[in-house]
């Protein structure tokens, strides 16, 4: 079984009707894999659709959620987190916190992030990411 953690991007995409990602969800559900919100992912789209004032995107925000769930942070997802940054910032190539966070939650548990911001994590050791749109 694998494990898909969805980035705000796809999220927003989801919420939004994107035919295409609710069918990869869909898609990869029946296949028996797992799709989650990612944590970080969570945190940016609740605060925007809080900040536009957006009940009935927060509501389909919370009922995606309730379906496929949310991860959950820790310090080993910290820890984590504080080793790319100083890989990336030896390389130079440093990205935002939140996309920072969002590879380490993947990175430490082994799964796949997906996102349509490929660009931003292509220089993290050991993340497997996908792009759906």
């Amino acid at each position: 079984m694998s494990v898909f953690v969805l980035d705000s991007n796809i999220v927003s995409f989801y919420i939004r009707q994107n035919q295409k990602i609710i069918q990869s969800v869909q898609g990869e559900l029946m296949a028996q894999n797992e799709v989650l919100v990612g944590p970080i992912a969570y945190y940016e789209v609740k605060r925007g659709l809080i900040s536009i004032n957006a009940p009935k995107r927060l509501e389909q925000f919370y009922a995606l959620c309730a379906v496929l769930g949310v991860g959950q942070l820790d310090n080993t997802i910290l820890d984590t987190g504080a080793e790319i940054y100083r890989n990336l910032r030896n390389q130079k190539s440093l990205i935002e916190d939140a996309d920072i966070l969002t590879a380490a939650f993947c990175v430490n548990h082994g799964f796949t992030l997906v996102t349509n911001n490929t660009s931003h994590f292509q220089a993290i050791t050991g993340l497997r990411f996908c792009d759906w749109v």
